[in-house]
């Protein structure tokens, strides 16, 4: 590419970089550099599943179980869920992938009462839909989904495999049963290059 474009590499280096920080390319270590996919249009409605707007872009959605934990609900996981704190709850540390790309992490907060199965269900289903049915969850819906914007951790940055300082999507969502009871507190992290949030009405 230097020579081609009559440029010296350190030139080239800082022309890539600044390519690859504005999303336009990615560059990969002992691969070389890529032209990013168009980012994928992830519907946030009622009805949001992971699997289904993935599907919807034409990608082949998975997800892995990162960590799994009992937990005691603190002053946010509590509020969410409307239960008291130091309630026990099973916390998921999911990996969302797109075409076996690492797009996002979410960590999923549920009343350990509900679904005190949630964890080995999962683990068999790689769904969180399929999960939660397996537990007796028949359906729920989306109440709410609180978008923001932060720099990745180096802990998601390792994950994800992407360097520090990207910016990441954040949400925040609690899912409810048909009765209103929340049953999943989600807490979001999508690699901002890569997804779209379309609200829909």
């Amino acid at each position: 590419l230097a020579d081609r474009f009559d440029v010296n590499r350190h030139t080239l280096r800082q022309a890539v970089s600044w390519l690859e920080n504005e999303g336009l390319l990615r560059a990969e270590q002992g691969r070389g550099i890529f032209v990013p996919d168009p980012p994928i249009h992830y519907a946030v409605t009622q009805r949001t599943r992971y699997s289904d707007n993935i599907g919807q872009a034409q990608r082949r959605p998975s997800r892995q179980l990162l960590k799994a934990a009992e937990l005691p609900a603190d002053a946010i996981t509590a509020a969410a869920l409307q239960v008291p704190i130091d309630t026990p709850l099973i916390w998921l540390e999911t990996l969302s992938l797109a075409d076996e790309r690492p797009v996002g992490i979410v960590s999923h907060y549920f009343p350990k009462a509900r679904v005190p199965d949630i964890a080995e269900a999962f683990k068999t289903e790689r769904s969180i839909t399929a999960a939660l049915r397996k537990c007796g969850v028949a359906d729920y819906k989306r109440r709410t989904t609180r978008i923001s914007a932060q720099l990745i951790s180096n802990a998601d940055a390792r994950v994800l495999g992407v360097r520090r300082g990207r910016a990441v999507l954040v949400t925040d969502s609690i899912n409810v049963e048909p009765d209103g009871r929340p049953i999943d507190f989600g807490y979001g992290r999508m690699l901002g290059e890569l997804m779209t949030f379309v609200v829909e009405f």
